[in-house]
């Protein structure tokens, strides 16, 4: 059927990555923690069936968590982001037409299948079978509809894991079991103001005139009230786009006050940003460099500040980028303070290819780029860090906690699982 869109989102994603290699969770609450073991990121149903609820402090219910026997994990993003990119060659198998939205979820055009509903069922079992994650699909002919159907299909058990809304009435009927803010795009800030116009329910939003949306509000929800009439505005994206910026910022396990703590975590996050930016084929023409303190704890000092390095020439050259960073952050450090997070974000991002050079400054050195493609592929191959500046710390008593993390099953040889 010509124009339908299929939404595969992999159901509890994180829990059953977790369940994948420890078959005994099945039918157990299971949780996943944010970094630094915080708050709650990730449930499988029985937890939300007990009241868990996305963002609960751990250490607030970590008691209560006990008592019911809920299996707690650290999230292990190795082991998800290696999953999720089985699951999408996977996918790849079932259309020509694949937008990777999200680590679980993936957009597949359908024009030209017929028996959509057969083919997601297929795609489902295909995937179960070769991955051992379950999903649900949800088809209609534009991505926001497809959206309502895989939740459709997410809730109504007796649809098996799929939903097809290839007709008004179907549309209709799933329409009138959602709330507004359950509608893609349709956040707790936008959804009062649209309750306030007088549209309470995703019908009566569907119902909405575009033009007077557009200029009430945008264009972005004009195109959500015509994709619910069905018709299409948001086209799949078949090749990503490239980043923007780049960012890496992490809690600390424990507080920081030492420059040197500081300095080696702070080293850490740009040889990780560095090499994404080479594995993207982009350099970065500036960075910024952030520091925090916990403002969860207003008795102690309280310190922010950010500092903006532009650099001579854009480079993708770890050591260049570090030696910017490290120089941002003797602007910015104070003693006296504990700091609980540091990070940066890497900027102006242009093709690694196309950088102009001057008569006094050039683009990195072919040599220096092969060393740092070499590094990446060696920690490729062998493991994070197997290769590292010595600026990043040995001790790293910095590090996040992550006290109940599971083993890197598919990524690291000493992690494999054992029968």
């Amino acid at each position: 059927m010509p124009g339908l869109v299929a939404l595969v989102d992999c159901n509890n994603f994180y829990a059953s990555c977790e369940r994948l290699f420890q078959p005994e969770l099945n039918g157990k609450p299971v949780v996943v923690l944010s970094n630094n073991d915080g708050c709650v990121i990730a449930r499988s149903n029985e937890s939300k069936a007990l009241g868990i609820k996305m963002g609960d402090a751990y250490h607030l219910r970590k008691r209560e968590f006990a008592d019911w026997g809920v299996q707690v994990f650290s999230s292990n993003y190795t082991l998800y982001g290696d999953i999720s990119a089985r699951v999408m060659r996977v996918l790849g198998e079932f259309t020509p037409d694949l937008e990777v939205y999200s680590i679980d979820e993936a957009f597949l055009g359908l024009a030209g299948f017929g028996d959509p509903e057969g083919h997601g069922r297929r795609l489902r079992a295909t995937v179960a079978s070769q991955t051992g994650i379950p999903v649900c699909v949800g088809i209609a002919p534009t991505k926001t509809l497809a959206k309502v159907a895989n939740r459709t299909a997410k809730k109504d058990l007796a649809r098996g894991g799929v939903c097809l809304l290839d007709t008004e009435e179907a549309q209709t009927d799933a329409l009138s079991k959602l709330a507004l803010d359950d509608i893609w795009g349709i956040g707790g800030r936008l959804a009062p103001k649209l309750v306030a116009l007088g549209i309470t329910t995703p019908l009566e939003l569907r119902a909405a005139d575009p033009v007077m949306i557009r200029q009430r509000f945008n264009v972005v929800l004009q195109r959500t009230v015509l994709e619910l009439k069905g018709i299409a505005c948001l086209d799949l994206e078949r090749d990503s786009p490239d980043s923007k910026t780049i960012c890496s910022a992490r809690s600390f396990g424990r507080a920081v006050e030492r420059f040197e703590e500081l300095a080696e975590a702070l080293t850490t996050y740009v040889s990780r940003s560095a090499e994404k930016l080479r594995r993207q084929g982009l350099a970065a023409a500036a960075i910024s460099v952030l520091v925090s303190t916990n403002r969860h704890k207003p008795e102690e000092p309280q310190f922010h500040a950010t500092r903006h390095v532009r650099l001579t020439i854009a480079t993708a050259d770890s050591a260049r980028l570090i030696r910017a960073a490290l120089w941002g952050l003797r602007q910015i450090y104070r003693p006296g303070f504990r700091y609980k997070k540091t990070g940066i974000l890497l900027l102006d991002l242009v093709p690694a290819g196309a950088v102009q050079g001057s008569l006094f400054l050039r683009p990195d050195d072919r040599r220096r780029v092969e060393l740092m493609l070499a590094i990446d592929a060696i920690n490729r191959r062998y493991g994070r860090d197997r290769v590292r500046f010595a600026g990043t710390g040995l001790e790293r008593g910095w590090k996040l906690k992550a006290e109940f993390h599971s083993p890197r099953y598919t990524t690291r040889w000493d992690e494999l699982l054992r029968v």
